[in-house]
């Protein structure tokens, strides 16, 4: 049923969001580029360029509109630099280990695309003839009609002349679910026949996506079956929104769990985050939304079965949302929060009981009070126990028989001595992420 080859080099994988236009002062390619190596080290192994086409005029929000308003498929959006730039991106990348997702808007153009006048058969209209945005809020973008072959051929050429052009490793798309499952069943042996590619769906199939209510969710999408190597974590998302609300119990995590593993096998791959570019922006940054629990959720996000996202400025500890239709570049602040996802993402990559979709790697709930959360991730000998505190004061997690051993704390490097009843602290508003120590 889920037929999706994924590359070997996706099973210990990360991924982050690259917001080029207000990554730097400059807001270039280039500029970019010397992050790289930075992001590299991180322990980063994808990474995810926001649209990088030229932006429609017509209807324009903001100074500089939306990335994801598309006038050109086939071009690059000068205000980044040129093809080149891009190609020089992409090769550094590989030098260094990294694949590149390009973001790909297949279900929606700008109103000043060529294609309106010189296709207008390939878009959506209203019962008066009129051409219509995919979301009522969305003017600035017309949505495209998918029972038209020729508009078929035209996106899956656009998908793979980026291949060839600038040899990038995959897409991850925009609204997925909003463009028929079957366009990208047909695409991806296509794509696959040039390279070895990987794709991610913004779309979740536990819930809805894209600005959509339950009513316009279509609950019988399999975009993950044929097409896409991983989706979006969505529900996890939002549930993690509402635990820090106080609108649900800590506890629910299990019930997502247990629907997650009832629709999908352990192979398929979901993305877990605390923010990206729309959350960041539209409901704010993961300090507004989650308080002081936004990094004992990050850590959670990473050690969870599923691959971690960690979106622009993350790591400088980006308090402020991004303007989305203007110049707004991240300060930095020689990066507070580098080390705290080094540690994290590069125990992601490195430890095989945190393998993606790996069905040999076991979770284990351990027993804990109403406001923590805690489990192990074993394969074989090798584990990491997580244990998060949502208190505001210090708690006390008893360990089970599972986690008597020696253990080394990833954050702190102390090793410790575990026995069966003994008490683990966890400090307020904290975690503790452990690692066995397999002699």
């Amino acid at each position: 049923m889920f037929r999706v080859p994924h590359p070997a080099w996706a099973a210990q994988a990360t991924i982050y969001e690259v917001n080029i236009r207000q990554f730097t002062p400059e807001g270039t390619f280039r500029a970019f580029e010397a992050h790289l190596p930075r992001l590299a080290a991180m322990g980063v192994s994808i990474v995810w360029l926001m649209p990088v086409h030229p932006i429609g005029q017509v209807g324009r929000k903001g100074t500089l509109g939306s990335q994801y308003a598309v006038r050109d498929y086939f071009a690059v959006n000068p205000e980044f630099g040129t093809l080149d730039d891009l190609r020089h991106l992409v090769q550094t990348a590989h030098g260094l280990g990294l694949r590149v997702l390009l973001d790909w808007v297949a279900n929606h153009t700008s109103w000043d695309n060529p294609l309106v006048t010189e296709h207008p058969d390939w878009f959506q209209h209203d019962e008066a003839g009129q051409l219509v945005p995919p979301v009522p809020d969305w003017t600035d973008v017309v949505a495209l009609d998918y029972r038209q072959p020729g508009l078929r051929r035209y996106m899956t050429d656009a998908l793979l002349y980026w291949l060839r052009a600038a040899d990038i490793d995959g897409y991850r798309c925009d609204v997925a679910g909003l463009v028929p499952t079957d366009f990208w069943d047909a695409a991806r042996p296509e794509l696959d026949a040039v390279k070895s590619i990987f794709m991610l769906a913004e779309w979740d199939e536990l819930y809805p996506s894209g600005g959509l209510s339950w009513e316009d969710f279509n609950p019988d999408t399999r975009l993950l079956e044929r097409a896409f190597n991983m989706s979006f974590g969505l529900r996890l998302h939002y549930l993690l929104d509402r635990v820090a609300e106080g609108h649900e119990p800590l506890h629910a995590i299990d019930a997502y769990l247990a629907a997650e593993r009832a629709k999908y096998p352990p192979s398929v791959y979901l993305m877990h985050f605390t923010s990206n570019h729309d959350v960041n922006s539209w409901d704010g940054t993961e300090y507004e939304r989650l308080g002081p629990l936004a990094r004992p959720f990050a850590v959670l996000t990473v050690l969870l079965p599923g691959m971690p996202l960690v979106y622009s400025g993350q790591e400088a500890a980006l308090n402020r949302r991004l303007q989305f239709f203007d110049p707004d570049p991240i300060d930095w602040q020689n990066y507070p929060l580098q080390d705290f996802y080094t540690r994290l993402l590069q125990l992601k990559r490195r430890h095989p009981a945190l393998r993606n979709g790996d069905a040999t790697s076991h979770f284990r709930r351990l027993r804990c009070g109403p406001a923590q959360y805690a489990f192990l991730r074993e394969r074989g000998p090798a584990a990491v126990l997580c244990a998060l505190n949502t208190e505001a004061t210090e708690a006390q997690l008893t360990l089970p028989e599972e986690a008597a051993g020696t253990w080394q704390d990833v954050f702190s490097g102390q090793q410790l001595l575990c026995a069966t009843g003994e008490a683990l602290p966890v400090p307020a508003h904290g975690w503790r992420v452990l690692e066995r120590v397999v002699v």
